[in-house]
């Protein structure tokens, strides 16, 4: 079993993985930038160590001095959390050649995930539906525009080695094609080092769906359901649901058995996503595999009563899965959403500074995952949330009556946010009648932004 754990994150999710070390009786090595000396993960964890300054590239994303301060610590394991090095192979082989246990999968496994045009085609092979697309990369305007036509239009382009939307850019004739492949393809070299790109029809309107996986080194991988992230502006998540309600039962066994397939595919060990799209008219299709936990995890938590967390440490520590698929069952319905520290009405500014008065909401059926404190001040240099607010209900209506009462109870001075924003989105007709999908902030008008104008 892991002894001591030191975890490469900040935030909530580093509180989130000290509380659940500190049940299970494992000691916490907290890492920290200059600018979060003063944060909640650090006074937390049963050990401090400081790893740089500010910006990421010099803390957080410092494999070097992670890697020193865990020997130093006498850590024997890391866990990842969410971004930062999460899912970068080259870290994950880094702890493997030290001896230090990775908590996630192996690098071999990263590697082959996070190469969408490669994953793409190992879920082909195993027989998960996969969207139209090209079978290796392309690096060409002219080759691209090629296999565009072949495909059909609309298309989408998209970085091989992408994610958070970065690198992503849609054609819907081969007018379009030429300046959109440019334009993405820079983006990918800037924002991920590599230029291949690779292209699929574009899906119109769809839900984004994905399926939380557990896989242990003995080869039994189970689901835990699905999760509906179809609230979400440029391609960042915003809201999140458990159960998905556009999901049968019929078409949730399909889709678990399908993100199993996923993950024997790869040979996955420990806890992983497979995200999918889904059509009007029920078909859903691979779109890429999550080789991390998740931001919206806790929804998936609230609605099995398992700890997501614990079962990725259990895993890592060579221990069995301790349930098989027929012990998982779904009770009522969970929603997130996502407290940043921006301004929608100023075009989403980010908004770092000092939190002057906070109150969190509590009561049955209600979780707020976060580091912020009254006094605390926010850094400039990383993600803006602040909180992750979680309900669960008997029913998505008593979820969202429950979520509507939470946001409603929230107070965070000092600073903006975009707590009425959400709050408006719990009230918006069509949400409340489930008509959702990826476009539904670009067609509707909430407290009175329209993101399409940003």
């Amino acid at each position: 079993m892991i002894r001591k754990l030191l975890i490469t994150n900040r935030g909530e999710i580093a509180v989130r993985i000290i509380r659940a070390c500190r049940e299970m009786g494992i000691e916490t090595v907290a890492i920290f930038s200059e600018a979060d000396r003063d944060s909640l993960h650090t006074q937390l964890a049963d050990e401090a160590i400081c790893i740089g300054p500010g910006p990421s590239e010099d803390s957080y994303l410092n494999m070097e001095s992670i890697m020193s301060a865990t020997m130093i610590s006498g850590a024997d394991a890391i866990h990842p959390g969410f971004g930062f090095l999460s899912e970068n192979a080259r870290f994950a082989e880094f702890c493997e050649k030290c001896g230090v246990t990775f908590v996630g999968p192996s690098s071999q496994v990263i590697r082959r995930a996070g190469d969408k045009q490669a994953a793409r085609n190992t879920m082909a092979a195993a027989g998960v539906p996969v969207i139209p697309g090209t079978d290796k990369a392309i690096l060409d305007v002219k080759s691209g525009k090629a296999e565009a036509n072949r495909i059909g239009y609309p298309v989408i382009i998209k970085a091989a080695l992408g994610g958070g939307g970065k690198g992503m850019r849609i054609a819907r004739s081969a007018e379009e094609f030429s300046l959109a492949f440019q334009t993405a393809k820079r983006e990918a070299e800037t924002a991920f080092g590599d230029g291949k790109m690779y292209i699929e029809r574009f899906i119109e309107r769809p839900r984004h769906i994905e399926v939380q996986i557990l896989a242990d080194s003995k080869g039994n991988v189970i689901h835990l359901g699905e999760r509906d992230c179809s609230i979400q502006r440029n391609h960042q998540k915003m809201i999140e649901e458990a159960p998905s309600a556009a999901i049968t039962e019929k078409l949730r066994k399909q889709l678990g058995d399908a993100a199993v397939r996923a993950a024997k595919a790869v040979g996955y060990v420990n806890a992983g996503t497979i995200e999918f799209l889904l059509d009007k008219s029920g078909k859903f299709y691979f779109m890429e595999m999550n080789t991390r936990i998740q931001v919206e995890h806790p929804v998936t938590e609230w609605v099995t009563g398992l700890d997501i967390v614990k079962e990725q440490i259990r895993i890592a520590s060579g221990l069995e899965l301790n349930l098989t698929q027929k012990d998982v069952v779904i009770h009522g319905h969970a929603i997130e959403c996502r407290i940043n520290a921006e301004n929608p009405e100023k075009r989403f500014r980010p908004s770092p500074g000092t939190i002057t008065a906070l109150h969190l909401p509590g009561g049955q059926g209600i979780r707020v995952d976060t580091a912020i404190y009254d006094g605390y001040t926010i850094p400039v240099y990383y993600d803006s949330m602040l909180a992750k607010l979680i309900v669960h209900g008997d029913s998505r209506d008593e979820a969202i009556a429950k979520m509507q009462s939470a946001l409603g109870e929230v107070i965070i001075e000092g600073i903006d946010t975009n707590i009425d924003y959400l709050f408006e989105i719990m009230r918006e007709p069509d949400y409340l009648d489930n008509n959702i999908d990826i476009e539904f902030l670009n067609d509707h008008v909430i407290a009175g932004v329209n993101v399409n104008d940003i």
